[in-house]
């Protein structure tokens, strides 16, 4: 029977992109919902099989300027509790240790471009990206939730990656990108971000041209074996 999966789109230019290959290789049928859908604020979040919460440039604590973050994370906190399969990247994962009860803010600089990982912890399937530059673009950041096991770090930001169990995964980084067009989107759209941390528009461009296809196979496999390890 085909397995349901919900992707959820916080900006049109932050997708799924190269996590959609081993997602639909393990049998799931993606769906799609931006959060300005008017549907959007009666879905049940627990419902799908897998839950997909990808990327976008406000913060959790924005909740004023954007009603709902908080009706999301409420929905996602009992999906947590769950333990039903979820995958956030940057602003999803922010997302989701907000949801486990652990505290999201900006933090001491923001961290724009392909950089690798240091791994931690006990083996995970973030052992695919050992030495393999993966993309950051982020300012925020967020505490270590209870129970959770830290994955990944960087010099710049200790918390790059948790899990829970077998079912939760949180990233910080954007190892589905490097092969997805929309890449140029986020450079025009934030140019002096890009300047902040040292770089340029063509810099990163040629780093995205250099790096990507890697960090996209890397990803992948990532992506692949968790899926293949989830409870139930």
């Amino acid at each position: 029977m085909t397995k349901t999966g919900l992707i959820i789109r916080h900006v049109p230019h932050e997708g799924i992109a190269g996590y959609r290959e081993p997602i639909e290789a393990a049998g799931y049928a993606l769906d799609r919902i931006d959060v300005g859908d008017p549907a959007f604020a009666a879905l049940d979040l627990a419902e799908p099989d897998l839950l997909i919460m990808m990327g976008g440039p406000m913060g959790v604590y924005e909740r004023d300027r954007h009603p709902w973050i908080a009706c999301q994370l409420r929905r996602l906190a009992r999906r947590l509790e769950a333990d039903r399969p979820t995958l956030g990247v940057c602003f999803g994962a922010q997302m989701m240790a907000a949801a486990m009860g652990a505290r999201v803010y900006s933090g001491p600089a923001k961290e724009i471009g392909f950089a690798p990982l240091m791994i931690n912890g006990p083996p995970s399937p973030l052992r695919h990206l050992e030495e393999v530059a993966v993309l950051h673009w982020h300012g925020d950041t967020f505490d270590l939730p209870d129970g959770a096991e830290l994955l990944a770090s960087t010099g710049a930001y200790a918390h790059q990656a948790f899990r829970r169990g077998r079912n939760i995964l949180a990233l910080q980084f954007h190892a589905e990108m490097g092969l997805d067009p929309r890449f140029d989107e986020w450079v025009d759209q934030w140019p002096e971000a890009i300047v902040e941390v040292g770089n340029s528009a063509d810099g990163i461009r040629r780093d995205h041209t250099a790096h990507g296809p890697a960090a996209v196979a890397a990803g992948r496999l990532m992506v692949g074996e968790w899926l293949a390890e989830l409870d139930g």
